[in-house]
């Protein structure tokens, strides 16, 4: 059996190798929370979208994200209703309102998402079975996910007491919970009848909506119905979209459109470079304490290529060692994170493997960085 020559030369000096664990964990943790809040940027951004029920989507040409919806015409609708194809229409509301902390009476704004009780088109735990409570005056469901500085609204609500809250100028019953979570544009979430919107929101006009919700028969297809809207329906004013491009649509907005994308993305290449950096330290005082031994290994016979080999085998062993602490610390930060702000950050398998990989090229690049060093390496050099 061959001797594990970089093996045993990693493990020579513990002290050595524990430093370069810890560094290669703490790169891989930038890395993690910052491809991990990423993605929760993207995911709570759409929570709201994928609950819809619907074939096709309009909303205003205008509109990069629902945080900053522009309304048009309810008339635009109902004029997609004479399609042959479409069975059912349904436009829903979208506001932002001051809200009023019952406890602390502090003010923080709250997303307010008005629709008909009668066509409920938001399928989420809570407001499936309970949308016909809106049908009440001033009367909304409230996300028990929504952030603390609301208020304890869960916990009154579960303890029987009857929750009322000032939301704009209205004083509101809240008649249920549900659960979306929060976003980097919504703390908190309220559902209520478009009638009760209009209510918290009387400056806005009652022809006028946010969002349209196409339902086809059964037997249409979206992507020829699509089509034919967008020739004969399309305008300035309102864009089609499917599901799926609806959701994108808000995806691109907060990763194109936004500093934040950008910030989660340039924090990951800088933990990239972090480690790059470490490792190429810890590779080249390797080297550069061994070069002796390296030069009579020279001496004896040994190429350079084997002797390249040892200190690429002793990148790929940091990376993978390294890797385990950086994964289990990061889990458990994504815990408390999502603990802590409600955002869906929790580790996946096709993140890890992400990781995974960039942390065996950066132990690779940093190797081929370090061999520098080993080629000058002289059979001389050991008398």
């Amino acid at each position: 059996m061959k001797t594990p020559l970089s093996w045993l030369q990693l493990t020579h000096e513990k002290t050595r190798l524990l430093v370069a664990l810890a560094g290669i964990g703490f790169a891989d943790v930038l890395m993690f929370m910052q491809l991990g809040f990423r993605d929760a940027l993207f995911n709570s951004s759409v929570r709201l979208h994928e609950s819809l029920q619907g074939d096709i989507f309009i909303l205003n040409s205008k509109t990069d994200s629902l945080t900053g919806i522009r309304s048009f015409s309810q008339r635009r609708l109902y004029d997609v209703l004479g399609v042959d194809k479409v069975q059912n229409v349904t436009p829903i509301y979208i506001g932002i309102s001051p809200w009023k902390n019952p406890i602390e009476r502090k003010t923080r704004t709250v997303f307010v998402v008005g629709l008909n009780p009668n066509k409920n088109v938001i399928q989420l735990p809570g407001i499936t079975e309970n949308i016909s409570l809106t049908k009440q005056q001033d009367t909304v469901l409230f996300d028990r996910l929504s952030r603390k500085e609301f208020g304890p609204i869960p916990e009154l609500f579960n303890s029987g007491k009857t929750v009322k809250v000032e939301v704009g100028n209205r004083q509101i019953k809240v008649g249920q919970l549900f659960a979306v979570g929060t976003s980097f544009g919504a703390d908190g979430t309220i559902v209520t009848s478009d009638i009760n919107f209009l209510r918290l929101f009387p400056e806005r006009e009652k022809g006028l909506i946010d969002i349209g919700v196409i339902e086809l028969k059964p037997d249409a297809n979206v992507a020829d119905t699509l089509q034919f809207l967008r020739k004969d329906f399309s305008s300035e004013d309102i864009t089609f979209y499917t599901k799926k491009e609806f959701i994108q649509h808000e995806k691109n907005y907060w990763k194109n459109r936004t500093a934040i994308g950008f910030i989660f993305t340039l924090g990951t290449i800088m933990g990239f470079v972090v480690g790059t950096v470490i490792v190429y330290q810890i590779l080249y005082t390797d080297v550069a304490d061994h070069l002796p031994e390296y030069a009579t290994l020279k001496a004896m016979g040994y190429t350079d290529f084997y002797l390249l080999t040892v200190v690429f085998q002793e990148a790929i062993i940091l990376g993978l060692v390294g890797f385990l602490p950086g994964v289990s610390f990061s889990m458990l930060l994504y815990y408390n994170a999502a603990k802590a702000t409600g955002l869906p950050i929790m580790m996946i398998t096709s993140r890890a493997i992400t990781v995974l990989i960039l942390t065996i090229i950066m132990c690779c690049i940093s190797g081929m960085i370090a061999v520098g060093k080993l080629r000058a390496a002289d059979p001389a050099d050991i008398f």
